[in-house]
């Protein structure tokens, strides 16, 4: 018997199978979920390169929803919500895996980021969160669950994360506030903070393999987390293992978050000065 036997949920934003909202994805379906799945609409109809790329990943699990979303739509936003209705009735979970920054914006320093550039941000990686939830809130059963992913970049400056650290701390902060409102429908909102994994938005990140190898040397557990790793506490704070936690946003990255000067044994010298 699985943790999510007769549960059902809606997940937004797998890119590929590369992606964390995956890894969680494949957990979820390991432990029984039934789940909806939305991509990108694409730009030509004749060509469906999101949906193809979707379908191949989630068919295999038998869903029974597909739908195209763009965040930043409310009519495609009713679209897809009222399709969840007709298909699930309620739902126990969602899961948030949604963020975008245009790209001259994310590789410019912070101080010049175009106006439009930093409202699209910001409406698509953490306005997209409270669009959504809006939405699921009438269909959520109480006990239910939401969950976003962030990162380190949204508490500390991670070179190269820039306009996107903005966003994660936006969001971030939405998540406890969402908490406090659902709290007393028994809904929880959790934030989850993963390590680097080589994924679709990671390689925007500049000197990605530069932080891969930072990660290993100066984490508690001297290595970098996995993905699966990532997907099986993205379970776990969905599932009902996690009832008693809501506003948290939970690390898993080896424990680098904590350090606040490199480990004696990663230290040129051996010695503190």
């Amino acid at each position: 018997m699985g943790l999510f036997d007769g549960k059902k949920g809606l997940v937004f934003g797998i890119a590929n199978d590369h992606s964390i909202a995956w890894a969680i994805t494949q957990q979820l379906h390991a432990e029984g979920a039934e789940m909806g799945f939305t991509h990108l609409p694409d730009r030509d109809p004749e060509r469906p390169r999101m949906e193809r790329r979707l379908r191949k990943l989630v068919e295999p699990l038998d869903t029974k929803m597909i739908e195209a979303c763009d965040v930043t739509n409310d009519e495609q936003l009713d679209h897809v919500f009222d399709v969840a209705a007709s298909t699930y009735g309620n739902i126990d979970f969602m899961l948030h895996s949604i963020a975008y920054a245009p790209m001259d914006d994310l590789k410019g320093e912070v101080v010049d980021v175009s106006r439009d550039g930093f409202k699209l941000s910001m409406e698509i990686s953490v306005y997209s969160l409270m669009t959504l939830t809006r939405r699921a809130r009438p269909l959520l059963s109480s006990g239910g669950s939401i969950l976003t992913l962030t990162y380190l970049g949204g508490e500390k400056v991670i070179p190269g994360y820039n306009v996107m650290g903005l966003c994660k701390s936006a969001l971030e902060s939405t998540t406890e506030y969402l908490a406090s409102e659902l709290g007393p429908e028994g809904i929880r909102v959790n934030a989850l903070s993963a390590g680097p994994i080589k994924t679709l938005s990671s390689s925007a990140v500049g000197d990605f393999d530069l932080m891969l190898d930072l990660y290993k040397t100066l984490s508690p557990l001297r290595r970098n987390v996995e993905a699966d790793e990532v997907g099986k506490t993205g379970m776990f704070l969905l599932s009902d293992l996690a009832s008693g936690i809501t506003g948290e946003t939970l690390h898993v990255d080896s424990g680098y978050h904590i350090m606040g000067a490199p480990p004696a044994d990663a230290r040129d010298d051996g010695e503190s000065e």
